[in-house]
């Protein structure tokens, strides 16, 4: 399975962008699918997360601005990030298949995009 995510960029606080991750490999609807982010300098951390039957979860500093959605057509995962502040400044990767339930470590995914910065200024 190969995943390359696109969407990243530059945008002013309150602003929003739409990430992608298309992936290839005909299991993609059965695979949960996620976000991580990595700000600069620290550890990269869990965003969202999409099951393969559409149930989601959002870290609190998710909740209410993004959005996690699939398409199982077009083999893509969508993050949509609205009222983006400067803290959401980071690199941005999808992950696919998390292996255990504790999805929200970065170490219990199968594959990874490679990532797309995002970048919020004040």
């Amino acid at each position: 399975v190969q995943l390359q995510a696109s969407g990243g960029g530059s945008v002013t606080a309150g602003g929003s962008l739409r990430l992608s991750c298309a992936a290839s490999g005909h299991s993609f609807r059965s695979y949960s699918m996620g976000w991580f982010r990595q700000p600069p300098g620290k550890e990269r951390e869990f965003v969202a997360r999409i099951s393969g039957s559409g149930a989601t979860t959002y870290a609190d500093s998710a909740k209410g601005r993004f959005t996690i959605s699939r398409d199982n057509v077009k083999y893509t995962v969508y993050l949509q990030m609205n009222n983006l502040k400067p803290e959401d400044t980071a690199v941005y990767y999808c992950a696919g298949q998390s292996t255990t339930s504790n999805f929200q470590s970065q170490y219990n995914w199968r594959y990874w995009g490679q990532g797309t910065l995002v970048t919020v200024s004040s």
